[in-house]
């Protein structure tokens, strides 16, 4: 496929209903980069060498993709047993004690597959970019999904209406939009925002789980999942990366509002393995697939909420 075709492609999300329909497009996507004159050229971050932006020639606009994290994103020969196996892999999940290196395995798919389709839709030209930004998002909110479903997890996206109580004894129900509703044996369980990164909405999935806690008396679980947190900087040649990550807010929310009950990046900043606060509440995607989700499960939680899902699982 060419670069045209594959972010043609990346725009129909009726190709994305399904696990296999990501993994076959990251593979598409993973041969196209290799292919000998494919890209113009591959420029490695000034600051953050690891991080490589992609170059297309003529039919992709000439475009420069996002930051791309060479130590988790896989090239296509590695990638495709990955692929192969993922899905059983995910299957089992439960029945198995991930060990480190499938744990990383897991981290690097996840992150491969969405960024090939985020690197494809940079292909478009500069006047779709914010048409590219929505399906991106809504695709990785899509896989989110369909990862959580296959090992196991009723996963959805919708409203959940919830219950009010005044003092009178009166009562009334307000309606919540979410990415992800987790539940079990029809029961509510942890509520979940999933964003390809945290820029311009991390204050607000705090002040989520505040009010919702407030207008509930609820300690329902609220987590949060981003792809990751960095975006190009500077001007051609010499483009490198900055974070759009805050940790003021972060730790200031975390200690004066509420903490979330779990923050899951695939590409983690080294600020979250290392400072106070973040350390403890940032983790890699694999802990909520491989260990979280799991206990929140077993929350108990009496609070009746109707849900209204908005996509099948």
């Amino acid at each position: 496929m060419t670069i045209k075709q594959l972010a043609e492609h990346a725009t129909d999300k009726t190709k994305f209903k399904t696990l296999n329909g990501f993994l076959e497009f990251c593979q598409h996507y993973l041969e196209f980069v290799i292919r000998e004159g494919s890209l113009q050229a591959v420029i490695v971050s000034q600051n953050e060498n690891h991080y490589h932006f992609f170059q297309y020639g003529k039919s992709g606009n000439y475009q420069i993709t996002r930051p791309i994290n060479s130590q988790l994103m896989y090239e296509a020969g590695d990638f495709d047993p990955i692929r192969k196996s993922f899905v059983s892999t995910l299957q089992t999940l439960h029945r198995t004690t991930a060990d480190i290196e499938l744990r990383t395995q897991l981290n690097k798919a996840v992150y491969t597959i969405q960024q090939s389709i985020g690197a494809a839709l940079d292909a478009l030209p500069v006047g779709q970019s914010n048409k590219a930004r929505k399906i991106n998002g809504t695709l990785f909110e899509n896989f989110i999904r369909l990862i959580l479903i296959e090992i196991g997890i009723d996963a959805t996206a919708g409203t959940v209406r919830v219950p009010v109580s005044m003092d009178d004894g009166d009562s009334f129900k307000m309606n919540y939009q979410h990415d992800l509703i987790v539940s079990y044996q029809g029961d509510v369980k942890a509520i979940g925002s999933v964003k390809t990164s945290s820029k311009d909405r991390i204050d607000k999935i705090f002040i989520d789980k505040f009010l919702y806690s407030k207008l509930t008396g609820s300690d329902l679980p609220h987590i949060a999942i981003f792809l990751n947190d960095v975006q190009r900087k500077g001007v051609s040649p010499k483009y490198g990366i900055s974070s759009t990550f805050l940790p003021g807010h972060f730790r200031g929310y975390t200690v004066k509002l509420n903490p979330l009950d779990g923050v899951y990046y695939c590409d983690i900043r080294p600020n979250m393995v290392t400072e106070p606060i973040l350390r403890d509440h940032i983790k890699t995607f694999d802990h909520l697939l491989c260990t979280d989700i799991w206990k929140f499960l077993k929350h108990k939680d009496d609070l009746p909420v109707e849900i209204k899902s908005e996509v099948s699982s």
